[in-house]
């Protein structure tokens, strides 16, 4: 067996680790007799616990049907947050007194396991990282002598307050194929072709730079609006006037990052963290980024034609 294939059997063991964990939490939502949307709830993530752990030999009609129904549930406002036991906050404080630094460990364990393994073995990245958040787990029990049921309730609260936005980077990442399948890359070129003039390469670059961050915001993904920008803004506005390919795709992919500071469509960096922290304002976060968003924007306008050219 190959590195390739171990790569795929590892990656879909943690695809199913992490149905198991929505299909507990599936469980914790039917036996929430006091949640007002109990039915509906449970039927997310009965649905997400199917596609994830036997998502490989399900057709993928049925996946996309699925995916309409989980679609129809969230429209519907049926996926909502069930009876959560809290935390002792007492305890929460003594354990982190005495714990102390040893608390941020695990958090920058998951970093560095996985920079390891992805520089010194072939793994894939996203196996690298399924690889050190397991080693993790593991790290924090030794650490918290934390019991099972204490990791599972904390993973199902987790779920539970993340709802729908659990699944959203999995479909913006679709989404950004299908746009490419559908030739929307091509479209945006013919558009931005009448606007932009041809052989200025200032131009170029700001309507590249600014594209990815403006469909990152729109889709909410910087890799799915990469390949779309880059076919309709990028080859023919920049990397043919003699752009770095390396160093311009470089810096397009970090622009696209801008716009994702700016975007509620990014929720799990900008919606999740207001909703954990019980915030009034669930723009709290995007507001304070913004600032920093646009001047990081232009600096990388001003790089890609400074240094790729």
């Amino acid at each position: 067996m190959n590195v390739a294939q171990i790569s795929n059997n590892l990656l879909e063991i943690f695809y199913m680790m992490i149905g198991l964990y929505m299909g507990i939490t599936m469980i914790f939502t039917l036996k929430d007799r006091n949640h007002k949307t109990r039915i509906g709830t449970a039927l997310f993530w009965g649905i997400l616990t199917v596609i994830f752990i036997f998502g490989k030999l399900i057709p993928s009609e049925v996946i996309g049907a699925s995916i309409i129904v989980i679609a129809i549930l969230s429209a519907t406002k049926q996926i909502n947050v069930g009876t959560i036991k809290q935390l002792d906050e007492t305890f929460t404080n003594l354990k982190a007194k005495q714990l102390g630094l040893k608390i941020f460990i695990p958090s920058l364990s998951i970093a560095i396991i996985a920079m390891l393994i992805a520089t010194f073995t072939n793994f894939s990245g996203t196996v690298a990282i399924g690889i050190s958040a397991t080693v993790t787990i593991v790290l924090t029990f030794v650490i918290t002598k934390a019991k099972p049921m204490e990791y599972i309730e904390d993973s199902s609260r987790m779920y539970q307050t993340m709802g729908s936005f659990t699944i959203l980077p999995q479909l913006l990442a679709s989404l950004g194929v299908l746009f490419t399948v559908a030739g929307v890359g091509n479209k945006i070129s013919s558009i931005i072709s009448g606007i932009v003039p041809s052989g200025n390469i200032l131009v170029g670059v700001v309507a590249y730079c600014l594209g990815m961050a403006i469909f990152t915001m729109i889709m909410g993904n910087a890799f799915a609006a990469f390949s779309v920008i880059t076919v309709g803004v990028g080859v023919p506005f920049v990397f043919s006037q003699g752009g770095n390919p390396v160093v311009c795709s470089l810096l397009a992919l970090t622009a696209g990052y801008c716009g994702t500071l700016l975007t509620p469509m990014a929720a799990n960096f900008n919606m999740l963290p207001s909703t954990l922290l019980e915030l009034k304002d669930k723009n709290a976060v995007i507001k304070a980024q913004a600032p920093v968003a646009v001047v990081l924007l232009l600096i990388h306008i001003f790089l890609m034609y400074t240094l790729g050219f």
